[in-house]
């Protein structure tokens, strides 16, 4: 599966790499947020995916601080 291999390499990193990844997905979550009011943005699902990987970066911190 797609979705558990991205974990996996997640679950691999560092917790300051993971805090990199967590800002770039934010950002990017805005500027698809910014398409999307302009009608610029075609694939809207993007918006829920970019969301649910900015969860799963915040659960992999958790569990890593939790350690």
């Amino acid at each position: 599966m797609k979705i558990s291999k991205y974990v996996e390499d997640l679950r691999a990193k560092s917790a300051a790499d993971l805090e990199n990844e967590l800002v770039a997905a934010k950002k990017e979550l805005f500027n698809l947020r910014f398409q999307n009011a302009t009608n610029q943005l075609d694939n809207t699902s993007r918006i829920k995916e970019v969301r649910k990987n900015i969860a799963r970066i915040q659960t992999i911190l958790t569990e890593k601080a939790a350690n």
